[in-house]
């Protein structure tokens, strides 16, 4: 199922040179990362990774829905975190690569029930968690 956005709000524009060894910029010039594989991929590991960039992207993201559904159920999510871990292995044989992610939320202010029914309902709001539904395996833990 395709889901289809009905106003684009905002657009990130980035623009990438050398693919995985290489630089990646946006155009409002507020990222400007050199890129390197990590070493499990054969690279150096003196850069950012592809990877660790979705990760950052998915906790952020994740961290913000979290608080918008909070907001409107009056929660306190003071002291809350959101770690994203993303991992890329091959697929199909080793014919392509695909991604998993796996997403950890520490709710310190909340009593078990309260902290999952809230991440239940972030996974609802949060883009990347829609983007991604049901495209890659994907875990979700509250810590």
């Amino acid at each position: 199922m395709t889901i289809a956005v009905e106003k684009v709000l905002y657009t990130a524009r980035a623009t990438a040179e050398g693919g995985r060894d290489g630089r990646t910029a946006t155009d409002d010039g507020k990222l400007d990362v050199t890129v390197a594989p990590p070493k499990e991929l054969g690279g150096t590991g003196d850069g950012t990774n592809p990877e660790q960039l979705f990760a950052a992207g998915f906790a952020s993201c994740f961290h913000s829905a979290l608080k918008t559904v909070a907001r409107k159920t009056r929660q306190d999510v003071d002291g809350s975190t959101v770690t994203a871990e993303v991992g890329i292995g091959p697929i199909n044989g080793g014919t392509g690569y695909g991604l998993e992610v796996a997403l950890v939320v520490s709710l310190p202010t909340l009593e078990r029930a309260a902290a999952e029914e809230l991440v239940a309902k972030a996974h609802e709001v949060c883009p990347y968690s829609n983007a991604t539904r049901g495209n890659i395996k994907f875990t979700l833990t509250v810590a």
